[in-house]
């Protein structure tokens, strides 16, 4: 069976987060700048983020399951601090010299 291929067009154009949000940017802000109000353009800078539902057109067109914004922080795996990555180290020397 042949794989899936992704959209390249829509990888160019947005970035995946680490914690699997859609980073994209707002159209209509390249340049004419001088014709829009000053309201319109601080909403077009607002959220760099995209919401869930475009979010899931994305996942279908990636073939991959993307984290949505309402994931529970407890949910997402962080790189542990020096002194939690020390103490495991120790941790786990204890274990190998004890054995």
């Amino acid at each position: 069976m042949p794989k899936n291929k992704l959209h390249k067009g829509s990888l160019k154009r947005i970035r995946i987060s680490k914690t699997g949000k859609v980073r994209h940017k707002s159209a209509n802000l390249g340049h004419y700048r001088q014709s829009k109000s000053g309201k319109r353009l601080r909403q077009l800078r607002k959220d760099p983020y995209m919401a869930n539902p475009d979010a899931k057109r994305f996942e279908k067109l990636l073939f991959r399951r993307l984290r949505g914004r309402t994931q529970p922080r407890s949910a997402l795996r962080s790189n542990p601090s020096p002194e939690q990555r020390r103490a495991a180290q120790a941790e786990a020397m204890a274990q190998v010299s004890t054995n």
